[in-house]
């Protein structure tokens, strides 16, 4: 294995609900206005009978709220992970491209983003369009086709593909199969737990500064 420091083309890819947010913001939304058993569909997901995708894509559609009621309650009530700007500040002296894929949605990511003023972030994440009969959710991988699945691992082989090496943070089950593609992983609550089952080498973390910590030494 390369040692990234001999690397010039660098890339890390973060996660979002959970990882760069302390709480899953998507949760929130849901838990205060979905119309439906979204739990159902999420007990679904992770039992294997449906993916990630298709889980958000029915889960959103039985919200009616509109979109400012849902960034007042992820406001009001999500925070985001301490040492999140020293990661930026990091990446951007390093020459490190940071870009966050994730299975949440678009509008409150950049929102968020926006509030903490770091809305220059690359961001690949669920497009979202409100209308009265619920959110019409859309994964769109690299290739402009529609995804149902592997939204995540579809970036990082395209990341690949460009030449990168890739340091990956995450904190789900849906992050468990792109981390696994990717040179170092960063890893917190189920990731963190994966890895440690399966022997699979990572990096645990609560917060941003102790990746910081390990990448000004690359």
């Amino acid at each position: 294995m390369i040692p990234l420091s001999e690397v010039s083309k660098t890339l890390v890819q973060c996660d979002f609900d959970g990882t760069i947010t302390e709480e899953d913001v998507s949760f929130v939304m849901l838990d205060a206005f979905a119309g439906g058993d979204w739990r159902q569909l999420f007990r679904d997901y992770e039992e294997g009978k449906i993916s990630v995708g298709r889980f958000n894509t029915q889960a959103f559609a039985m919200v009616k709220a509109d979109r400012q009621s849902l960034l007042e309650i992820a406001r009001s009530k999500v925070k985001v992970r301490p040492g999140f700007k020293e990661l930026v500040a990091c990446c951007r002296r390093k020459g490190f491209r940071l870009v966050i894929v994730s299975n949440g949605l678009d509008f409150y990511i950049e929102k968020i983003l926006r509030d903490i003023g770091l809305a220059d972030i690359e961001v690949f994440a669920a497009r979202t369009r409100f209308h009265p009969g619920g959110l019409k959710v859309q994964y769109i991988g690299p290739d402009g086709n529609q995804l149902d699945s592997d939204f995540k691992a579809a970036y990082v082989a395209l990341f690949l593909r460009e030449g990168y090496r890739i340091i990956y943070a995450g904190n789900g089950n849906s992050d468990i199969a792109p981390a696994r593609q990717c040179q170092h992983i960063f890893a917190t609550g189920n990731l963190l737990a994966h890895c440690q089952q399966t022997n699979l080498a990572c990096t645990a973390f609560t917060d941003f500064n102790e990746v910081v910590s390990v990448l000004e030494l690359l």
